[in-house]
């Protein structure tokens, strides 16, 4: 039987004094499931498939912000 993974998130406040700690356990089946997730959709000719079309979209959503914006920006009164 393996060990339960476990996640250790650490805060910090703005005075030194008080620092906290938590540990949460991760089962293995949802790790194993996030894994199998993105070993899904980032490896293979899939993974190239969606980092293309991510890639494709991100340029699209990048240039119609821009286009509005410069249309307002430089928009005769």
């Amino acid at each position: 039987m393996e060990a339960p993974e476990s996640r250790v998130h650490y805060s910090r406040w703005e005075d030194n004094s008080q620092d906290e700690v938590s540990v949460a356990a991760v089962s293995s089946t949802e790790a194993s499931g996030c894994k199998a997730v993105f070993r899904k959709l980032c490896t293979g000719k899939l993974g190239i498939a969606v980092k293309v079309l991510g890639g494709v979209a991100l340029f699209w959503a990048i240039f119609i912000l821009g286009y509005v914006t410069g249309y307002y920006v430089h928009k005769c009164k």
